[in-house]
């Protein structure tokens, strides 16, 4: 009697990242992707496809997830590629540079690779009101970027020295992740957007293409030759009462739900508090 035995299919773990990347967005928080990493180690795929649609988020929390990647891809071998949906920038562009292989389509909206700090000075609408500050605190610059009055020129030569050394280590990142020169990517490290078309012409964005361009990377980069089964990891995890009133707001607008991404022009964001 001839026993067959079932052939078990290459595994692809496909990781989404959706939304500003921050600690406290429990669906994205570093420690929900690094947990799906370490989950993957004990069984490693044959390839991982980072999904990402994200305008960004804080240095922190960007970097976190960032090195988690690199170390995954460095200790289990596993090639992971990158794929940039509707929006990936700043933050965004920071993660998927931990990738083997980045793809973008055409249309994307990416780079914005800066850091920015800022708050608002009411002082002159307080002043109007009666409204005025009584403070007390240990140092010079405890008080910085407070909405009660306008910077000092100590305090925006510390506010940019801060902001000029988070760029350094963001080109660093893209420098390496890359295989570009500092100079070269400072040539469009200066806050601008651009198109995934762009992106690839600047050598951000390997390939242009959706999901199945991603693939069909990873399949060549795991020298997969049959269909993979895809594992979907770090799933959000949504209480029946958001999926409930989610379900009925798409019931009334007729199935058109609006993108969960703020509007405006997306940043790598920096928090103002220390």
């Amino acid at each position: 009697m001839k026993i067959s035995f079932r052939k078990k299919k290459p595994r692809i773990a496909v990781i989404n990242i959706n939304g500003v990347i921050q600690e406290d967005n429990e669906d994205l928080s570093p420690r929900r992707i690094a947990d799906a990493l370490e989950e993957l180690q004990e069984r490693p795929p044959h390839a991982v496809i980072l999904r990402l649609n994200s305008p960004g988020g804080t240095v922190g929390a960007s970097q976190e997830i960032y090195e988690s990647i690199l170390k995954f891809r460095e200790e289990s071998k596993v090639p992971v590629v990158a794929s940039m949906g509707d929006v990936t920038a700043s933050g965004g562009v920071y993660v998927a540079m931990a990738a083997d292989m980045i793809v973008a389509n055409a249309g994307t909206v990416t780079g914005s690779i800066g850091v920015i700090i800022q708050s608002r000075n009411l002082s002159r609408l307080l002043d109007k009101v009666g409204v005025s500050a009584e403070v007390v605190k240990s140092g010079r610059y405890k008080d910085t970027l407070s909405m009660y009055r306008g910077l000092t020129k100590p305090e925006r030569a510390l506010l940019q020295g801060v902001i000029d050394d988070s760029h350094d280590q963001f080109v660093e990142v893209v420098s390496r992740g890359r295989k570009l020169t500092a100079k070269a990517v400072r040539e469009f490290a200066d806050g601008r957007v651009m198109t995934g078309r762009q992106a690839k012409h600047f050598g951000l964005v390997d390939e242009l293409g959706g999901f199945d361009v991603a693939v069909n990377a990873a399949k060549k980069l795991a020298n997969i030759t049959e269909k993979p089964q895809f594992i979907e990891m770090a799933k959000p995890k949504k209480k029946w009462w958001e999926r409930l009133s989610r379900r009925f707001i798409s019931r009334l607008s007729g199935g058109m739900i609006s993108s969960s991404l703020p509007e405006g022009i997306p940043l790598y964001l920096m928090q103002n508090s220390f």
